[in-house]
């Protein structure tokens, strides 16, 4: 997992560029997003395939409008450039395994 501070051009380049792609929405504030940032560290490691990066929504604000987000913490999973899931609950490795195994 990499942290990116970026043009949302940069941002839909990579997503275009990967089979499978996650981006994971945070602020670093937020509690629920270090909990969440925790489970998928342990998701990156089992799921090898999907490239995940993380961006700060306070260095990144227009990809809240960009992409619909309502809240934070937010993962957003795309399948060749397209997104196909918008995660906001992190309910537990298990869970969040089940939803990005597709």
């Amino acid at each position: 997992m990499s942290i990116h501070s970026y043009s949302l051009e940069q941002l839909q380049h990579n997503v275009k560029s990967q089979k499978l792609f996650g981006l994971y929405i945070y602020t670093p504030i937020c509690g629920t997003c270090q909990v969440a940032s925790k489970m998928l560290t342990v998701v990156e490691s089992m799921l090898p395939e999907l490239k995940i990066e993380r961006i700060d929504l306070n260095f990144l604000p227009d990809i809240a409008n960009h992409y619909k987000i309502e809240s934070v913490p937010c993962f957003l999973l795309f399948e060749n450039g397209t997104l196909v899931e918008r995660i906001y609950a992190f309910q537990s490795v298990p869970d969040l395994l089940a939803k990005l195994k597709r």
